[in-house]
C-alpha cells in the first residue's frame, strides 16, 4: 500500500502538527506502508527524507500574517512525483496552499482522499492582523471554504469530540474521530534532569517551576500567566518554544522569574517536561493540545483552559 501525505508544515519546524505527522509516518513505516510527503520548504536546506519516506518540498514566500506557513503555488514537481509514486490513498493534513492544489491533482487522478482537521483557521483569523486590519471578518468565508473542501474529500477526521461536533455544525458530513497518541518512551519521568532544572529555573532549582511548551502566539493567551507570577513571586516559569509573539511576551514578563529557551528537540525537550512541576496551558484555541498529553506522559499535573480537545484528556479535579 502507498500513501501520499500533504502537509502545510514539516521539519525542521516543530509544532503539534509536525509531531503528529512524524508519529503517523513512523506508524505507517512500521507496518510496511510506503509513504510520500509533500511539504513546504522551510529553512535553507530542504528536508528530502524522513524515516524511509521521500519528502518533496515546495518553495514559497511566508504568509504575511502567519510567517510559519508558506504560500506555495501548484508545482509540476509535485504532479510528477504523484505520477511516479502512484498512491493508493492521499491524506491531507488540513489543506491550504499546498493541500488545495494537491487535492485537485489527486482528484483528477482518481485517488481516494482523506482530510484531517488540525487548525481552526476561522477562529484563528480573529487573532491575526494585516497591518492595522483585524482579519476576523474572514471567519464566515473561511467556514464556507472549509465546509466545501472537507466535503469534497471521501472521508474526514477530527482530533477531538469538540472539534467533531464543530465540524458537523459547519455542515461537514462524514467525520470520524482520530485522537492523538503520545510517545511514552520519549516523554517520560525518567528524563528528569538536575541540569535542565537549573537552566529552566535560572539557577533556582528548589522553586516551583511552571512550564509551557508550544508556539508563542497571541491565541495561546500566555500573558494571562503574568498575574500568577505577580501573586507568587517565588514561582519560576519557563517558555519552551518560539513564535511571532515572543518579543511581546519578553516585554510582558520583564522583571519576573521567566526563562525563554526557544525550541527544544529530542532529549532536551523530554528533559524540560520531566524537570518541571506543573504544566500551564491557557490557550484560547486548541483542536487537541498534544503538548498536554506529552506533559502528562512526563508525569506533570496540568492546569489548562477548557477549550477544544482539552476536555477529552483532562477531567476536572
Amino acid at each position: 500500500m502507498r500513501v501520499v501525505l500533504f502537509t502545510e508544515t514539516f521539519l525542521p519546524a516543530m509544532d503539534g502538527i509536525v509531531r503528529v505527522m512524524c508519529l503517523l509516518l513512523d506508524h505507517l513505516h512500521s507496518h510496511g506502508i510506503e509513504t510520500l510527503v509533500i511539504a513546504p520548504q522551510l529553512g535553507d536546506k530542504p528536508v528530502t527524507e524522513y524515516n524511509g519516506s521521500k519528502v518533496v518540498t515546495v518553495a514559497g514566500p511566508p504568509i504575511p500574517w502567519y510567517p510559519e506557513r508558506r504560500m506555495t503555488p501548484p508545482s509540476p514537481t509535485v504532479y510528477r512525483a504523484l505520477k511516479e509514486f502512484q498512491p493508493d490513498v492521499a491524506h491531507f493534513l488540513h489543506p491550504v496552499t499546498i493541500g488545495l492544489p494537491g487535492l485537485v491533482m489527486v482528484k483528477q487522478m482518481g485517488i481516494p482522499t482523506l482530510i484531517s482537521f488540525h487548525l481552526d483557521f476561522a477562529r484563528l483569523a480573529g487573532h491575526f492582523k494585516y497591518g492595522f486590519i483585524n482579519l476576523g471578518f474572514l471567519m464566515p468565508g473561511v467556514n464556507v471554504l472549509t465546509r466545501w473542501v472537507f466535503n469534497w474529500a471521501d472521508y474526514t477526521l477530527a482530533p477531538s469530540n469538540a472539534i467533531q461536533q464543530e465540524m458537523w455544525r459547519l455542515g461537514i458530513k462524514d467525520v470520524g474521530l482520530w485522537k492523538r497518541g503520545v510517545d511514552a518512551e520519549t516523554f517520560n519521568p525518567r528524563y528528569r534532569s538536575a541540569e535542565m532544572r537549573q537552566r529552566l529555573t535560572n539557577g533556582n532549582p528548589d522553586a516551583v517551576l511552571l512550564l509551557y511548551v508550544g508556539r508563542l502566539s497571541q491565541e495561546k493567551y500566555l500573558q494571562d500567566i503574568r498575574p500568577v507570577l505577580d501573586s507568587m513571586p517565588n514561582v519560576r516559569l519557563a517558555f519552551v518554544g518560539d513564535g511571532p509573539y515572543r518579543r511581546d511576551l519578553e516585554r510582558i514578563f520583564a522583571g519576573t522569574n521567566t526563562v525563554f529557551t526557544g525550541y527544544l528537540r529530542g532529549e532536551a525537550l523530554a528533559q524540560a517536561y520531566a524537570s518541571a512541576d506543573i504544566f500551564v496551558f491557557p490557550s484560547s484555541l486548541e483542536t487537541f493540545g498534544l503538548v498536554v498529553v506529552e506533559a502528562m506522559a512526563a508525569g506533570l499535573p496540568v492546569v489548562s483552559s477548557r477549550v477544544g480537545g482539552i476536555p477529552d484528556v483532562i477531567k476536572k479535579g
